[in-house]
């Protein structure tokens, strides 16, 4: 039987990282899944539509870090993102919750942003940085984010000092419309990292991106 504790913290941040992942850049999409989806990911079940072992997504791009996690750290808010292949540096700004418990967006759009209810870049479990793809017709931070490959590297320097360096294990886009909630944001025990940002096709006059593309990443290494 799952210690009552843990069964109730895996739950808890579910329910909190199912709400930013259609509401993750920006303003442009839509509400966040239905509360019992997000439960059924908690419990490990798979959320209605979808598999709970789902491969990844046509396009997908898989890597081969499954075995090479380095250990991980304790939890200390990140500070800055670097993405050399990308020629991203960003400081981070802290998310929170809006008032119906979906991740705020970055407020600047050439910053990415840390999602702080979640576990820090480093600790155990899928820690979530976000950012837009465009504002106002321009490029944003995460304008590139759906060309980083597997075996790509992010680092992401702490409040206690420390740079972890994380390694992509691959790149999906998803529709709106059918998040995998399980397979992005499922219990971890290891370090890992959720780039998060908007893609697909673009309607104007909704301001609405109808997919998500999101990078996963596993920490590799740490300074």
């Amino acid at each position: 039987m799952r210690p009552r504790g843990r069964a109730v913290a895996g739950l808890a941040a579910v329910l909190t990282l199912a709400a930013l992942a259609l509401t993750g850049c920006g303003g442009q999409d839509t509400a966040a899944p239905p509360a019992r989806q997000a439960q059924k990911a908690a419990q490990g079940q798979a959320p209605a539509g979808g598999s709970q072992s789902a491969p990844p997504e046509a396009g997908a791009q898989a890597g081969s870090n499954a075995g090479n996690a380095a250990p991980a750290l304790a939890r200390s808010e990140p500070q800055t993102i670097t993405i050399p292949s990308l020629g991203v540096s960003s400081n981070l700004e802290t998310l929170r919750q809006d008032k119906d418990g979906a991740m705020k967006a970055p407020k600047d759009p050439d910053l990415a942003g840390w999602y702080e209810p979640g576990p820090t870049p480093g600790s155990v479990g899928p820690a979530v940085i976000a950012g837009h793809v465009t504002w106002n017709g321009a490029a944003a931070v995460f304008a590139k984010l759906k060309t980083m490959k597997a075996g790509d590297t992010i680092q992401v320097t702490r409040q206690d000092g420390r740079t972890a360096t994380f390694t992509v294990d691959r790149v999906a886009e998803y529709p709106k419309a059918n998040f995998p909630t399980l397979e992005v944001y499922r219990n971890l025990d290891y370090a890992g990292l959720r780039l998060v940002t908007c893609g697909g096709e673009f309607d104007p006059k909704k301001r609405y991106y109808d997919s998500n593309v999101v990078v996963f990443a596993r920490m590799t290494a740490a300074a």
